[in-house]
């Protein structure tokens, strides 16, 4: 099971150790999922569409994807 943070800071900390980070982009909702894979789990957080830009800039994994329906697409956050 993944585990939910809701704390930004922690989810920033927590990525220097990802491997990977994974965004899902829920437009009708208007959030997106950013999913953290470090070895051992799985961590996610929800973040409102008009904040993720500027969430990912501070993310410390170099390795950030996102996950459409076309497939995986590497992001350079901007």
């Amino acid at each position: 099971m993944p585990i939910e943070i809701k704390d930004r800071e922690k989810f920033i900390e927590l990525s220097a150790r990802a491997s990977e980070v994974r965004v899902v982009k829920k437009e009708k909702e208007g959030i997106a999922k950013v999913k953290l894979r470090t070895k051992r789990y799985l961590y996610i957080i929800k973040i409102p569409i008009n904040e993720l830009n500027d969430f990912l800039k501070q993310l410390k994994c170099s390795k950030i994807v996102e996950i459409t329906k076309k497939g995986p697409q590497e992001l350079t956050p901007s």
